[in-house]
């Protein structure tokens, strides 16, 4: 069997077309997939401030750092304390130890 110049030449343009043809594909689908991420992506929204973080801000703040770590029964002690010196009301010592022992 004998391959000629012509059947060379048409083999060749039949190949380009094709890698041609591929890469355009992906370009497709690349563009398909930012479109998709574009779209999912959500603007951040910053996350409403806690109110007990606030208060222990304004009212604890001043003389002490929040504790890493706090078991509930011993942040309810401090607060009961705390509440008495600092003049907070039922409703900060609540949401203090919210934020305090969530």
């Amino acid at each position: 069997m004998k391959i000629t110049v012509l059947q060379i030449v048409s083999l060749t343009i039949v190949v380009l077309s094709l890698g041609s043809l591929s890469a355009q594909q992906q370009q497709a689908l690349h563009a398909d997939a930012r479109k998709k991420i574009a779209a999912s992506a959500q603007p951040m929204t910053p996350a409403a401030p806690d109110p007990g973080e606030q208060k222990f801000q304004a009212n604890c703040g001043r003389c002490h750092t929040a504790p890493e770590q706090i078991s509930p029964r011993i942040a309810g002690t401090v607060l009961r304390h705390m509440r008495v010196r600092a003049s907070l009301s039922a409703e900060d010592e609540r949401d203090i130890l919210r934020y305090l022992a969530p």
